[in-house]
């Protein structure tokens, strides 16, 4: 999310680039859904920008920012770091990615049984989604997304575990406050990370594809 129409259609499409750049870069397949991950936040800010254009409310756009945000995501994430994360760690992520699936049926579910409206709030949006339990869901979201990129056995995954996690209080500090939307920023920090990310995996290295701990 950004400040403005505008900004959102930008850092989308800036985002979006970052991650053709991944996909072209992957080397193996296993890797794709992670690498590919830039293209979903870059799509995720054009919706928004359609939001912005819209003046918030509870059209397709609203309804298609939170189906982004909410169920997606809470599997893609996990679902993206078992694929290219090695053998030794995929128990513990296998763990993390059915909390993952279980907190995006209950998200989809509410999505689909109550309103999602949207309402702008001087740089920012807000959004309301009517969920039952929305702090175990919370915790659950941030089980499956951030607890797999630290549980990943990737050290480059790992620092975008501890990127994701104090960047996204951070944002939604500011956002809380109504000061102003930096989604996208650090959306276009983690889409250069995973960048960083996808080239190395490129580099032949002894042990594996991957970083181990």
């Amino acid at each position: 999310m950004c400040w403005s129409a505008t900004a959102d259609l930008v850092a989308g499409a800036g985002v979006g680039a970052v991650g053709v750049a991944c996909a072209a870069l992957v080397r193996d397949r296993r890797d794709l859904p992670l690498a590919a991950l830039p293209l979903l936040l870059g799509a995720h800010q054009i919706v928004e920008s359609a939001v912005w254009s819209s003046h918030g409310g509870s059209g397709p756009a609203t309804v298609a920012w939170a189906v982004i945000a909410l169920p997606l995501l809470a599997v893609w994430v996990p679902a993206g770091v078992w694929c290219a994360a090695p053998p030794a760690a995929r128990t513990r992520l296998t763990a993390l990615l059915a909390i993952g699936v279980a907190t995006a049926a209950a998200l989809a579910h509410g999505l689909a049984t109550g309103p999602v409206t949207a309402e702008i709030r001087g740089r920012t949006v807000g959004y309301t989604v009517d969920l039952s339990h929305p702090a175990l869901l919370a915790a659950g979201y941030l089980l499956a997304t951030v607890g797999s990129l630290l549980l990943s056995g990737d050290r480059r995954l790992l620092v975008l575990g501890v990127l994701a996690a104090v960047g996204a209080a951070i944002c939604w500090a500011l956002w809380r406050l109504e000061f102003v939307s930096t989604w996208c920023a650090f959306a276009a920090v983690c889409s250069v990370v995973l960048l960083g990310w996808v080239r190395a995996r490129r580099r032949p290295c002894s042990g594996g594809t991957a970083d181990p701990w």
